[in-house]
């Protein structure tokens, strides 16, 4: 009877759950008659809703669709899953393509986050496919609740503008999302309507993720506390920005015409009188397109890389160098910002640094005259003086403290290099026999993580010579010797050094 008596309100929120759908997909033009389709299916709620809706919606579309499943090989029941999203797509008469790939392996080899190196092959995966197989549209389940926690995410981030744009409905015109105006509450409930089953993932309970804290903590918080339509009203937050995104970038192409001088596939040059007389906004967007143009993305570039490289173009002197994740290096020549990527041998497997190390950054370091030379870091909040000590000065050598270093300025050949600690870096402590791995020596020493990542590193020739605020290295140290000496000292932007 109670079956029965709701039969008519399931069938409404049925229609109202279709036409949404229909209405995003006339608004955001994702399919015309005859569009070939593939799915990305997880098994999960969310894409097997979409998977039964767009079937649903195949004679009035006139879609071909097909079904496609990437297993991670990372959960004990991913095989499960994989034989789930085969059973689903065969019981719909759609033909689906399942791959096996080792992500935890790719993920290692790269360097990179679980979720992002999992990212990496499914949406590669997805490509392969619907290139081979003539594939016009990728479909992904991604939905209103998605959106709003992603930009959430940013938020707590201190993203720029470009991350309150949240998910886009439609990317580089084949990427689909045809739910994303649908919160998850409705999904559930057209699955539970239409009596589907789907795949309870259990990593989205983990609580290690950030996203998970959100969707489970914060989100819930802001709906009894201070919004009931927080999900609604980042999504009006993220449909508004996306738009003044898209509006703002054909101001900034018209710029980045002007500012650009000449271009090939590894380089390009950048005028940096034209830049100077832009705006800081402007500017920031100009070379995150300079570095997208090469790069081919902008991921792992953070508004700290790209704030440093507008700090670049300010500095008194007319060189100066920025090391950024990729392979991607900011070098000033004069009046010309020239934009690269390393390649060859050459060019580092990740350019990266080890998780414990998440900045990058390079600073050349030209003899000090008569006036100190300051380096500012703004990527670890600190700046470094060098000047110059005659021999025989007041000041103790052996009590000056871990944040002041001297060096026989003979030995050195400038400019020196002052950047982030990397992956692998080796040094060779002042009294000990031999090099040892920057990282074992912080675990000998026991110092903390969070200490780790803003240690930067002082090198003449290639070679490290300060571990700076920590042990200087055997080599460049001052002798009885010694008629002149380079005094290095850290100080901190803001409070005192800890």
């Amino acid at each position: 009877m109670a079956s029965t008596h709701n039969a008519p309100e399931s069938s409404h929120a049925r229609r109202r759950i279709l036409e949404t759908v229909k209405r995003t997909i006339a608004e955001y033009e994702m399919v015309v008659s005859g569009t070939a389709v593939l799915v990305g299916v997880s098994g999960g709620p969310d894409s097997v809703a979409l998977l039964h809706i767009l079937q649903h919606l195949t004679s009035e579309y006139g879609l071909r669709l097909a079904v496609a499943h990437l297993n991670h090989g990372l959960r004990k029941e991913a095989d499960d899953e994989a034989e789930f999203v085969a059973t689903l797509s065969a019981g719909l008469g759609l033909a689906c393509f399942i791959k096996k790939e080792d992500v935890s392996h790719y993920r290692h080899r790269h360097r990179l986050s679980l979720e992002e190196a999992a990212r990496i092959r499914r949406y590669a995966f997805y490509d392969d496919i619907a290139a081979r197989h003539h594939f016009d549209k990728i479909a992904l389940g991604h939905q209103a609740d998605d959106n709003a926690e992603l930009v959430l995410m940013f938020m707590i981030r201190g993203s720029g503008p470009v991350g309150f744009a949240g998910i886009p409905p439609v990317r580089a015109g084949r990427i689909i999302r045809p739910l994303i105006r649908l919160p998850r509450r409705d999904i559930l409930d057209y699955l539970k309507t239409v009596g589907l089953a789907y795949i309870t993932d259990h990593s989205n309970r983990d609580m290690r993720f950030m996203r998970n804290r959100i969707r489970s903590h914060l989100v819930p918080l802001l709906r009894g506390s201070y919004n009931p339509k927080i999900s609604a009203a980042l999504n009006r937050l993220a449909d508004i920005q996306r738009e003044e995104q898209d509006w703002i970038e054909g101001i900034v192409d018209t710029l980045y015409r002007d500012v650009r001088l000449t271009d090939d596939a590894n380089r390009l040059h950048l005028s940096i009188t034209q830049l100077m007389r832009q705006p800081k906004a402007a500017q920031r967007r100009i070379i995150r397109k300079a570095i997208g143009e090469i790069k081919g993305d902008l991921r792992r570039i953070s508004f700290a890389h790209v704030r440093a490289a507008v700090k670049l173009l300010s500095v008194d002197r007319p060189d100066g160098m920025l090391d950024l994740p990729d392979g991607i290096m900011l070098e000033r020549m004069g009046s010309v910002l020239k934009v690269s990527i390393r390649s060859g041998p050459g060019r580092p497997k990740t350019d990266a640094v080890e998780e414990n190390y998440p900045l990058t950054f390079c600073y050349g370091v030209k003899k000090p005259d008569d006036v100190a030379v300051i380096v500012t870091v703004e990527e670890i909040d600190c700046r470094v003086i060098f000047s110059t000590v005659a021999a025989g000065a007041s000041e103790n050598l052996r009590q000056a403290g871990q944040q002041v270093a001297f060096f026989d300025m003979n030995s050195l050949n400038f400019p020196l290099t002052l950047r982030n600690i990397r992956a692998g870096d080796r040094f060779r402590p002042f009294g000990l026999q031999g090099t040892q791995k920057i990282k074992k020596y912080f675990i000998d020493h026991k110092v903390p993580r969070e200490k780790r990542r803003s240690c930067p590193v002082l090198l003449n020739g290639g070679r490290i010579i300060w571990l700076m605020g920590h042990r200087l290295a055997d080599g460049c140290r001052v002798t009885p010797s010694t008629r002149e000496i380079l005094r290095a000292e850290i100080a901190c932007l803001t409070g005192d050094h800890d």
